[in-house]
């Protein structure tokens, strides 16, 4: 844990849209949350909007959304308008899911943060969200 850091780093772990495969979700929220941070699942069925003021309302520094369904590139784009839109510059947004290296790439350059494929080590992920908010997050 940084020494500035006055608080766990909180975490909205999201599926959003139809996808109905929330396992992966939940593991790494039970990750997160292993290795110290606070972590809100939001469950299934979120739309962008609904992620990006949970988000807002539980003052992460990091919302990590789940995807499988394909919609990657319809869902990240709207999450990181509507952030933009409402001034989240400190906030990460990283995720993971079935999502082709191009797509990838395309979505970093967006704004997304890094994502992660299926397989990632846990503790790879955590690593890179605890790294980002010493960085990037005031505390």
């Amino acid at each position: 844990m940084n020494d500035k850091r006055t608080r766990p780093l909180r975490v909205l772990v999201a599926k959003v849209g139809l996808d109905g495969h929330d396992r992966g979700a939940k593991v790494i929220a039970t990750a997160l949350r292993d290795a110290g941070m606070e972590v809100i699942y939001t469950g299934l069925r979120q739309t962008p909007e609904m992620v990006v003021n949970a988000a807002l309302q539980e003052d992460v520094d990091a919302i990590g959304i789940s995807i499988l369904s394909g919609a990657h590139m319809t869902v990240f784009p709207k999450v990181i308008q509507l952030m933009k839109e409402k001034q989240m510059d400190d906030v990460l947004l990283t995720g993971g899911g079935i999502i082709p290296e191009d797509d990838m790439q395309a979505l970093n350059e967006m704004g997304v943060g890094k994502l992660f494929a299926p397989g990632t080590p846990t503790s790879d992920i955590a690593s890179y969200i605890q790294e980002w908010a010493n960085t990037n997050r005031p505390f």
